[in-house]
């Protein structure tokens, strides 16, 4: 795996991965000009495309049908420096005609964190990532 970074000014900088560029950059609280990410929330995004990419292909081969799927994230960081990342809550959201599927979504969710994503399993050697899921507009415990 290969990736390049440049700076362009002030906090602006542009990456690239396998021919994709990514502009990544800090708030204007911080001498940034806000056109990009900045890198923690990259973390963000990573680790909900990771797991979000092995929860389809799991419900895929479980055929498990669902209408529509995202996941959102919220964490705080600490207040020494380096700043990293307390506990993050990773919540799971699902719609569709699932109740006979709950267990499976649930398995599915359980692989992805703990055997699967990188992505997870590199934050967990700091934060503690916490899971919910929504089906429908509910908690499923």
């Amino acid at each position: 795996m290969y990736s390049k970074m440049t700076w362009n000014n002030n906090m602006w900088f542009t990456g690239e991965l396998d021919g994709h560029k990514i502009d990544i950059d800090a708030s204007k609280d911080f001498k940034g000009q806000n056109k990009g990410p900045t890198p923690k929330g990259l973390l963000l995004i990573a680790l909900m495309g990771c797991t979000g990419m092995d929860v389809v292909s799991l419900l895929e081969k479980m055929k498990v049908k669902i209408d529509s799927f995202y996941m959102d994230t919220q964490t705080d960081v600490t207040e020494t420096h380096p700043k990293v990342f307390k506990d993050i809550t990773l919540t799971y959201y699902f719609s569709g005609n699932l109740d006979n599927n709950i267990n499976d979504i649930k398995k599915a969710i359980n692989l992805s964190q703990e055997k699967y994503c990188g992505v997870s399993a590199m934050l967990k050697k700091n934060s503690n990532i916490i899971v919910k899921v929504m089906v429908n507009g509910k908690e499923v415990k």
